[in-house]
Order: C-alpha cells, then sequence, then structure tokens
C-alpha cells in the first residue's frame, strides 16, 4: 500500500491517538507532505552518489552525469556503456563506480527487479537490494519509503531519526535502534509516517 488521501488520514488519525508526543510534533509540523521519486533505478544511483558527501555535492555530481549521458538518461544500459574511467570524470570516487556499476549490473542482470517490487514485502526488497555493493539497510529503508511509498518502515539506524526521538522524547542520550524500535512500535503500522514528521521537526527545532 502507498499514500493516497484516505490512507494519510488514517495514519494522522492513528499517530495522534497513539502517542502524545507524536500528535504534538503533527499539530507543529502541519501536513503531511512526503514526495515520492517514481524513477526507482535512478533513485537508487542518487542514494549512492550522495553517500557521505553533502547535499551540494552531490547535487554537482548528479548533474555532471546527467549532462554526460545526454541524450541519454540514467539507466542501466546507458552506465554500464560507459568506461568507468568516465565516471569518475563526473566526480564518483572509485569505490562509487564501482558500487553504481554494480547495481546497473544486477539490474541488466534481473537481480533487482523494480517490476517485481509491487509484490515484495518490504523485508524482501531489502534482501533483493543489499545484494548490490554499496546499498545497506539504510539505502534500501529510504527506497521503501520515497520511491515505493511504504508505510510502515522505521529508520532507526538514521542519525537524523535517533537526534529528533532524543530531542522529542527528552531523552539522556542518544537512543539505539532498540530504543528506538520501542519507542516506535506504537506508530505501527504507520511508521514512515512517523519518521517523516521526525525528520521534518529538526527542521522546525534547529
Amino acid at each position: 500500500m502507498t499514500w493516497d488521501k484516505k490512507s494519510t488520514a488514517a495514519a494522522r488519525r492513528h499517530l495522534t491517538a497513539a502517542d502524545p508526543t507524536m500528535r504534538r510534533i503533527i499539530r507543529r509540523v502541519g501536513p503531511f507532505g512526503l514526495k515520492l521519486h517514481r524513477n526507482r533505478f535512478q533513485t537508487l544511483v542518487r542514494s549512492i552518489i550522495s553517500q557521505q558527501i553533502s547535499t551540494a555535492a552531490a547535487k554537482t555530481i548528479r548533474q555532471r552525469l546527467e549532462d554526460r549521458l545526454l541524450p541519454k538518461r540514467v539507466t542501466a544500459e546507458s552506465l554500464l556503456a560507459m568506461d568507468p574511467d568516465s565516471l569518475r570524470e563526473v566526480g564518483l570516487s572509485r569505490q562509487k563506480t564501482s558500487y553504481i556499476l554494480d547495481l546497473a549490473a544486477k539490474t541488466r542482470d534481473g537481480v533487482v527487479r523494480f517490476d517485481r517490487h509491487r509484490r515484495l514485502s518490504d523485508r524482501e526488497i531489502i534482501e533483493q537490494l543489499t545484494q548490490v555493493h554499496g546499498i545497506g539497510e539504510w539505502t534500501a529503508q529510504m527506497f521503501l519509503m520515497f520511491s515505493l511509498g511504504r508505510q510502515d518502515v522505521l529508520a532507526g539506524d538514521d542519525l537524523g531519526i535517533r537526534q529528533a526521538i532524543q530531542r522529542a522524547y527528552e531523552l539522556s542520550e542518544l537512543p539505539n535502534r532498540k530504543k528506538c524500535d520501542t519507542i516506535g512500535e506504537s506508530w505501527r503500522p504507520y511508521a514512515s509516517m512517523a519518521c517523516w514528521y521526525l525528520w521534518r521537526s529538526l527542521d522546525i527545532d534547529g
């Protein structure tokens, strides 16, 4: 299931009833505005590019890559047709170049099947995607939330989520994943919305 007006309203009702802290966050932040990235392959390429660099640097590299590929688009086939040195020239590290080419190869070879994701569970998709070098559980969770619109993803390893939970729930120290999962149990089956609100709360309170 993905987000529509009915499920969005149901999720807000559930979160505000189940968790007083989440209710306060929702009232402060306002309407839910998660935007989905529909090009699934390109979303994962962008995720790999963005690892451990600033948003501005990642945007520059993405634009250079897209310009280098013109008139083609960012696809498994177009990337595999490029020389690895050409990928390095747009600003990608040797490691990220290998990750992106591994994603492209596994997409071409059917290891990653975007057309089947609708029929797979969250865990099955994570297991599929993490076969790609450079894609860990966090990247797969972001894909579930921001590309597939899955509603019950609790990203307890995400630093922003942990910081937001520490602040909102007035914890003395940064919570680990187990603590985040415990706090977030009442959010289910709409943990993705709760995570979105927690990220936005950092923008408001920061």
